[in-house]
């Protein structure tokens, strides 16, 4: 997998990867000449006294050396180019996959995984690229070369070399293989400590509502202490690591100096040639490292590489049609054809047989007891999840044959839990509507009683609004989530639960203030409280993923049981308080 990540996204920067390819040559091919250099000054100046051939060769080793530098610095600006770009493609075509994803697929990996998986996953990656465009190629180069030319400079010493790098290799195989399965734990046990921190962050009231202090750090501390674990195992590995071959490269360099010190003193080996000898064990151990820290990094990337591809091999749920049929049809004219839904591999479905219809200026209220599917029933609308039997038709098209842009144009969603984004009042009504003015923006503020908050903050429509809302109450929340739908003006509202942070008074204004404004809409209410919905033109009675009643608040109390549970349990706690 990480091979087929690189290559997809390293090859899109194919030219920086050529200057890198050459200019590491130059310099590695620079680097092996020195050492040769270095022995002929002391063999044939030094030794003979002749200062012309140590200046001569001298200011060829600094013309050499600047070369190698040179390239060496501008190989790893082409190289850091090409990985970070690489990086920021992934983490682009990661969040387009992401959010191509239907609620079944983010529900499968889980936010903090995908959180993971686009960040930290990445950077794991990005960070061997960055090192292995530049170590590839030279380490290689290097330790072939310096293999070659150590064998030509001192060959009866060569034998050293032949016995010294099968036993560093297997050394470093050993150890690498078994810091993959650390890597693997090491990553998994990141999403759970990403997982328990954001559900802490996030439930930061309830926690601190029920003194749930002390448990919830207790509970971060288990994750900690089990990344903790897993990287202290990896850890002692990549300790292990260096002096293993810290020590197999001093005892070759002990046996370079104690055999090449007996054939210089048998007259068989100059000292240049052997001071050339020690630097080519230097260079060959040193592309050893290399290649080792490469090696070291290249576990855990290649495990970041399998999350990454789990997530860009996974295919949407929801697929756009091929050929995309247009809505002839009135987009309010939403109509259910004996739906059924079912989770993958759950015994019994979620929602079966329903059928029902709206109509442009008509409001469908969906009542039930929790769990009956009433927020599935709504998600099928927009097409967050398809249908696994029957159809959904809006404007007499099937969602599964209309282009889903097009499709949620039509829709105006307050989702159960009211989200809200970083940045400002206006900014977030904008995600209904990107090219809205103040002046629609406060229209559609005056209609969910959300302009008065509004104005008493500091900065009206442009006040900061933290991440998720926090900044404000649930009640102003729900009726900037709802300005958000209204601002565009759909053909269909869907509220889901929508109005329960709202206290009666307010929930009347509202709903006042919204009957001139969805006159030409469907409007389709998933609702608690009956007695906000007595006046709906239809009200869908859902029970265990079954339509057990429909019809209006009247026909319903005559007919449908179920309904008439719900209506006198809370006539019942009305009466009681």
């Amino acid at each position: 997998m990480l091979i087929r990540l690189l290559r997809t996204y390293l090859v899109r920067y194919r030219w920086p990867l050529v200057a890198v390819v050459v200019l590491q040559l130059v310099a590695t091919v620079a680097m092996l000449y020195l050492p040769t250099l270095n022995a002929d000054i002391i063999d044939n100046g030094v030794a003979k006294g002749d200062t012309g051939y140590i200046m001569t060769t001298g200011g060829w080793m600094l013309a050499i050396s600047a070369v190698q530098v040179l390239s060496s610095v501008v190989a790893m600006y082409f190289g850091a180019r090409a990985a970070l770009g690489a990086g920021r493609d992934i983490r682009h075509d990661l969040m387009r996959r992401i959010n191509d994803f239907s609620a079944r697929e983010v529900g499968q990996f889980g936010a903090p995984s995908l959180i993971t998986r686009t960040t930290n996953d990445v950077q794991q990656v990005q960070l061997l690229a960055v090192m292995g465009v530049s170590i590839l190629v030279m380490a290689p180069i290097m330790g072939i070369g310096g293999i070659v030319m150590g064998m030509k400079v001192a060959f009866p010493i060569s034998w050293i070399l032949v016995v010294a790098i099968p036993v560093l290799g297997l050394t470093m195989g050993l150890i690498i293989g078994r810091m993959i399965p650390g890597f693997r734990a090491m990553q998994a046990r990141i999403d759970d400590v990403n997982r328990v921190l954001r559900e802490q962050i996030t439930g930061i009231r309830v926690v601190r509502a029920f003194v749930r202090e002390r448990h919830e750090i207790a509970r971060f501390g288990v994750a900690n202490d089990r990344l903790a674990d897993a990287s202290l195992r990896v850890g002692r590995m990549m300790a292990l690591m260096f002096p293993a071959v810290m020590l197999i490269t001093n005892l070759t360099l002990i046996a370079v100096l104690w055999f090449g010190g007996r054939q210089i003193a048998d007259g068989r080996v100059e000292i240049g040639v052997l001071t050339a000898m020690i630097s080519y064990v230097m260079q060959i151990m040193m592309a050893v490292m290399m290649a080792s820290f490469l090696a070291m990094m290249a576990p855990r990337a290649g495990v970041c590489a399998d999350r990454i591809c789990e997530v860009l091999d996974t295919s949407t749920s929801v697929l756009p049609p091929l050929d995309p049929r247009p809505m002839t049809g009135d987009p309010a004219v939403v109509e259910f054809d004996d739906v059924a839904f079912r989770y993958p591999g759950a015994d019994d479905p979620v929602l079966s047989g329903i059928t029902l219809r709206t109509a442009p200026g008509t409001t469908t209220a969906i009542v039930g007891s929790t769990g009956s599917g009433k927020t599935t029933l709504i998600n099928l609308i927009p097409r967050l999840l398809d249908v696994t039997g029957g159809a959904v038709r809006i404007g007499g098209v099937d969602l599964r044959d209309a282009d889903p842009d097009e499709l949620r144009r039509h829709i105006g969603l307050v989702p159960q839990r009211a989200y809200l984004f970083s940045g400002t009042v206006a900014d977030n009504l904008r995600q209904g509507k990107p090219e809205a003015t103040e002046e629609q923006m406060w229209e559609a503020l005056e209609i969910a009683q959300a302009a008065e908050f509004v104005r008493a903050m500091p900065e009206g429509l442009h006040t900061d609004i933290a991440q998720g809302g926090t900044t404000v109450s649930g009640g102003q929340r729900q009726r900037l989530a709802i300005a958000r739908a209204l601002i565009r003006r759909p053909a269909v509202y869907l509220f889901d639960d929508s109005f329960s942070a709202l206290d009666l008074a307010t929930d009347a204004a509202l709903r006042a203030a919204l009957a001139p404004v969805v006159r030409e809409s469907a409007v389709i209410v998933v609702a608690q409280r009956i007695s906000t919905i007595t006046q709906a033109d239809q009200i869908v009675v859902l029970d265990r993923g079954m339509i057990t009643g429909l019809g209006t608040h009247e026909q319903l109390l005559q007919s449908c049981e179920t309904y008439r549970e719900i209506v006198e349990s809370q006539l019942a706690i009305g009466q009681a308080s």
